[in-house]
């Protein structure tokens, strides 16, 4: 978990990599929110966060460049150097996403409804005196059963608790929750806070416009950006080559978007005298670009077979949130059964980032997906998670301690339990 003001940063590298990964993250969930409900607070927390992730990689470039000795120890210096200043970047990537909120770039009310229609949506509320959250620990408001929802930080005053909250937390007032979840659960959520309604736009209705097309194609940028940074995170931690090649595919994959989608709001423009939303989709469209461009250079260390410091898969191996590859074995509880019924958000708590399925992937599988046997699931969640996600998979999960890269052997749920 990380917690503290911004002068009581964590020492060790591990740490501070660990901290500014899933910062990182934080920021493009909470950007992609304030964009949704075109909220200049909620992009006024991601500044908050871009300094504090200032400082931290301030501080992890200080601590790079006094740990080398020796010559020898550069290079795998040089790809931890790489990993920060990608983290940098999608940051600041972050940052342009919430311009269009903070600068007034323009919302098409058309891309607040499709938002509505992800999956998973962040969402942030404010902890009021008398409201049912307050003076309560935090495990005892079961978010994901009363809103489909789960808390991944908390801010008190300046103080952040990011990931993997402690339930044991008494919320105060004035304590602000950072949850992501079920656009459905948005509305219960705000009874529980005691805060006001929200309702999206709904947007005329009609033929199918060019302004309609460019929307469509800048959400699934969306979805292809956060899962670009995903993976590369994932393929950093599990050292997977064919993940850090699909992660360049999406990446480009991103470049031929934003050029049709510079297609469809130039054409879109012939027909609409006001241009500031168009003006919005064109930032929004570079800053998902940025994104994967960003993710991309996290990974070509490994696609290279460039030589990667320990540090940096312990880091994100001992982040808050990790990676896990796990392959469904025939007969296990996930064996034949959908996403959404699995519920592995709840418990475990882990969201799957894709699935690999007969040499392909399959990227933020939607919850009507149905597992098959030999489909392996890359999947972010709490480390405490992964024995159970393995175990619903039709494995144990066995840990080598005298193995200093932390390896991980599945044994058969048939065979006896390991020692």
């Amino acid at each position: 978990m990380v917690t503290g003001h911004m002068d009581d940063r964590p020492r060790s590298l591990r740490a501070m990599l660990a901290e500014a990964k899933d910062s990182s993250e934080l920021m493009i969930d909470l950007a992609y929110a304030a964009v949704f409900f075109n909220d200049p607070g909620m992009a006024t927390e991601v500044g908050q966060l871009e300094e504090r992730m200032n400082d931290l990689v301030q501080d992890m470039r200080e601590v790079c460049i006094m740990a080398v000795r020796r010559p020898a120890e550069a290079e795998g210096m040089a790809s931890v150097l790489q990993v920060i200043s990608s983290i940098e970047g999608i940051a600041n990537a972050s940052v342009d996403i919430t311009r269009l909120v903070t600068h007034r770039l323009g919302i098409p009310d058309e891309l607040i409804s499709d938002l509505s229609n992800a999956e998973e949506i962040s969402h942030r509320v404010w902890v009021r005196e008398g409201s049912h959250m307050a003076h309560r620990p935090l495990k005892d408001l079961e978010f994901p059963v009363q809103c489909g929802m789960r808390v991944v930080a908390v801010r008190r005053e300046r103080s952040w608790m990011i990931e993997q909250v402690d339930g044991d937390l008494i919320l105060l007032p004035g304590d602000v929750l950072f949850l992501r979840g079920s656009p459905a659960g948005i509305s219960r959520l705000h009874e529980l806070a005691a805060a006001p309604r929200w309702d999206p736009p709904v947007p005329s209705s009609g033929v199918l416009s060019d302004l309609d097309r460019a929307v469509d194609v800048l959400v699934e940028m969306k979805n292809i950006s956060e899962a670009a940074v995903g993976l590369a995170y994932s393929a950093l931690a599990l050292r997977d080559v064919g993940l850090a090649a699909e992660v360049r595919h999406l990446a480009e994959r991103l470049d031929e978007m934003k050029d049709h989608l510079q297609l469809w709001v130039l054409r879109a423009a012939k027909a609409d005298t006001d241009l500031s939303p168009l003006r919005g989709l064109l930032q929004l469209a570079a800053a998902a670009e940025e994104l994967g461009d960003q993710a991309n250079h996290m990974v070509w260390l490994i696609a290279d077979d460039y030589e990667l410091h320990p540090i940096v898969k312990v880091a994100l191996g001992e982040a808050d949130v990790v990676a896990a590859k796990v392959p469904v074995a025939a007969g296990s509880a996930a064996d034949g059964r959908r996403l959404a019924d699995l519920q592995l958000d709840i418990e475990p708590g882990f969201h799957v980032l894709a699935i690999q399925r007969d040499h392909r992937y399959l990227y933020r599988p939607r919850g009507y997906v149905t597992l098959q046997p030999g489909d392996e699931l890359i999947a972010s969640g709490p480390a405490e998670g992964q024995n159970l996600l393995a175990e619903m998979c039709g494995w144990w999960m066995e840990h080598d301690e005298d193995d200093p890269t932390g390896v991980i052997q599945l044994v058969p749920l048939s065979a006896s339990p390991p020692r």
